[in-house]
């Protein structure tokens, strides 16, 4: 086993996100008499990818799950944030479990089903429904809701899952290095339900249930003395988190006029100059950004009339487009629709981590005053080819994201809680130079580390968004990676398992660890060692500890389609 690094060791979500906080100190509390209680085998925490794909691995195996979502929608970042799939570039046949692949095609098919595609559009086996550039498959957040929806309803009609929607943990009762039950709270209602089950899961957005269970926890960014890392930072600071996005979905009606009302905080975001190292290149609401790999000033273009590029320059308008109206029957759809997630509305000024929960609710408040005041922006005073000013036809589509303010339901969060694990991932197993260096191999043929516990895949450079601390962007190659157990597994806790973002990486190596196709791996996995931990009656760590064990389960996860090597 590959062990060579320095082990280091709306407001209902805003809830959800930081209940944790304001308890993390306190001990286990006892729960009230009167509460009423749910009895499972796994209880999941968070429904994003990686806690639907955990349900999903746990269920095919006979488990009985209940699974909480703070939002009315499961889904996570495609859905309730409203992000279409940042993944690999060769992920229709490699880089993803074979469940992935299937969510996908059943995507693909959904629109086929029920959607008046061109005779082209339908024919095209990778049908693209927005013709985006971040992804070979941009599409609606409402329809990779029905896929997951219809997948996971059999088990919900027969019992076997309950899903608990607009639920936020609160509370947790726990004994030594075990979890026994895990409280949490309607948000519409404020009914309280002790949950109970023989192992817990944490696929929360921001790694709830850590400080809930005294779960040892890192975050922000460790000191470059600690990792070894060459993009460390130099002093640790846990504050040092990741922007956080409200996303939001819009159309663009041409000759019509749809501006909203001027945003509170429109003067403020206008002139806002963020401060950061090395410099960005002026304002935020601007055309011009600071280029992720390079560190340069780069222009990006705007055209809701034009192709992928203006003017040389990228079409923001094309980059995360979710429907690109060609590929429908004329006047099924009034245009195209976009989802924005840009550099110009990434929320600098807080963290939805390490704060109080008027704090956090004082940032997304802000965040959402930020995109409001971009689409404002865009729609007035916004510089256009012609000369002129604004595209007063763009139009805020609340309806796709399933919002009344027109804004995503949840923040899109990069950064969580990252539990301390018996292995680490570090930037010296998966970034390209430095792993060069360590391995004296050459740039070229260079390979991520090996993990011999491996059980799941990904790829994504190391993508760092500017952060709270004042970083700007830390963009730089990182190799096709696997995901090992180790870091699966907290250094004390013996029934609570990570599922997304906090699994054991550092700040450097989450930049790569936290898309879309490797946290539904992650999740996939979490599930697949809960069930195979019941089956044969081994806590987690014991089948890791030993060779035959964990032999035994990777060749069952991998019959069930979960990739542990890069073929």
């Amino acid at each position: 086993m590959n062990t060579s690094n320095s082990n280091i060791n709306r407001r209902g979500w805003i809830q959800a996100s930081l209940a944790a906080a304001s308890v993390a100190s306190m001990p286990a509390p006892l729960f009230a008499q009167s509460e009423p209680e749910r009895e499972a085998d796994v209880v999941i925490i968070g429904g994003g990818l990686g806690g639907c794909a955990a349900a999903i691995a746990a269920l095919r195996s006979g488990v009985k799950v209940v699974m909480t979502e703070p939002t009315e929608w499961i889904g996570g970042q495609l859905t309730s944030q409203a992000v279409p799939p940042d993944e690999n570039a060769r992920i229709e046949t490699n880089g993803a479990n074979q469940s992935y692949r299937h969510f996908r095609s059943q995507i693909r098919q959904y629109y086929r089903d029920h959607y008046p595609l061109t005779d082209a559009a339908r024919a095209n086996p990778r049908l693209n429904p927005g013709n985006g550039n971040v992804s070979k498959l941009c599409c609606e957040p409402r329809v990779a809701l029905a896929v997951l929806e219809q997948w996971l309803m059999p088990y919900e009609q027969s019992g076997q899952l309950v899903v608990l929607r607009n639920h936020v943990p609160t509370a947790a009762d726990v004994d030594g290095d075990r979890v026994s039950a895990v409280s949490v709270r309607s948000v519409k209602t404020g009914e309280a339900t002790v949950l109970r089950g023989k192992y817990f899961i944490d696929a929360s957005e921001l790694g709830d249930l850590l400080p809930l269970t005294q779960t040892e926890f890192v975050t922000g960014a460790e000191a470059q003395s600690e990792t070894h890392e060459m993009h460390a930072a130099a002093v640790a600071d846990p504050n040092n988190q990741q922007a956080f996005t409200v996303c939001f979905a819009i159309d663009h009606l041409a000759g019509e006029n749809h501006t909203i009302d001027r945003p509170e905080e429109y003067r403020f975001w206008r002139d806002y100059v963020p401060q950061l190292s090395p410099p960005w290149p002026g304002k935020l609401l601007d055309f011009t950004y600071t280029h992720p790999p390079t560190g340069v000033p780069k222009k990006l273009g705007f055209d809701p009339a034009g192709g992928k590029s203006v003017d040389g320059a990228l079409n923001l308008w094309t980059y995360r487009r979710i429907i690109d109206a060609t590929l429908f029957e004329p006047g099924h759809f009034a245009g195209d629709i976009s989802l924005i997630n840009w550099p110009q509305n990434d929320y600098l000024l807080g963290n939805l981590v390490g704060v109080t929960e008027e704090q956090a609710a004082q940032h997304v408040a802000r965040a959402k005053q930020l995109s409001l005041s971009l689409l404002y922006w865009l729609q007035t005073e916004a510089p256009r080819r012609d000369g002129g000013t604004g595209f007063p036809g763009l139009r805020l589509r609340g309806d796709l994201v399933g919002t009344e303010d027109g804004l995503a339901m949840a923040p899109y969060v990069r950064e969580s809680r990252r539990i301390r694990a018996e292995f680490t991932v570090l930037e010296e197993h998966v970034g390209r130079e430095q792993r060069a260096a360590v391995s004296g191999k050459s740039i070229k043929s260079v390979k991520a580390a090996r993990f011999d516990d491996s059980v799941g895949i990904g790829s994504y450079p190391i993508d760092l968004h500017p952060s709270t601390a004042g970083n700007n962007y830390i963009d730089f190659a990182s190799l096709q990676f696997q995901v090992p157990l180790g870091a699966l597994l907290p250094v004390r806790m013996r029934n609570l398992i990570p599922a997304c973002k906090n699994i054991g990486t550092t700040h450097v190596t989450n930049g790569c660890y936290r898309l879309h196709p490797v946290e539904w791996g992650i999740g996939e996995a979490a599930g697949a060692l809960v069930a195979h931990a019941m089956q044969t009656h081994q806590t987690p760590h014991a089948i890791r500890a030993n060779p035959k064990r964990l032999a035994d389960f990777q060749n069952q996860i991998r019959k069930q389609g979960i990739a542990t090597e890069w073929t």
